[in-house]
């Protein structure tokens, strides 16, 4: 079953609002990202390994309203990095102004699912990546099958 068709059901059970629907483009999420002066390297652009923790710190609070607010849920119901890729496009150098940190889902499964970035601003792509994401229960040490509520969250930045 393609995530999407199962949100007119959540939405007739009261598990997803009229605002939380799917409308017919990608909404990606976008996170001010604000650059420090210890990313910068010897050249004063950004380093590489940067890039992975802008995009973790734009992935972090784009999941913050699905994820479990107790511990316990947190340990059943995490997301773990599979795979990145990423694509260097243009020279980042330090500056005071934040960078945006773009990310909708490029694809999803019934366990897994990609991530797509752009870390740009208004004038300049950075960085294309992506991620797959893995629905894991900590405790149990294995994957496990993405939520009714995680597959219907992951629609809304989802390309239809």
């Amino acid at each position: 079953m393609p995530i999407g068709s199962e949100l007119p059901a959540l939405m007739r059970y009261g598990l997803l609002s009229h605002s939380e629907e799917r409308s017919d483009s990608v909404h990606p999420y976008t996170y001010a990202c604000p650059l420090r002066w210890s990313d910068a390297d010897v050249y004063g652009h950004v380093n590489n390994a940067e890039y992975l923790r802008y995009m973790e710190e734009a992935r972090t609070r784009m999941f913050q309203e699905v994820l479990p607010d107790d511990e316990e849920g947190r340990r059943q119901s995490a997301f773990v990095v599979g795979r990145t890729v990423m694509d260097y496009r243009a020279p980042l150098h330090y500056r005071l102004e934040p960078v945006d940190v773009r990310v909708w889902v490029a694809k999803a499964g019934a366990a897994t699912f990609d991530l797509a970035y752009e870390i740009r601003d208004a004038d300049r792509l950075y960085v294309e990546a992506t991620t797959t994401i893995v629905a894991y229960n900590l405790d149990a040490g294995r994957p496990r099958r993405l939520s009714d509520l995680e597959r219907a969250f992951l629609a809304r930045y989802t390309k239809p």
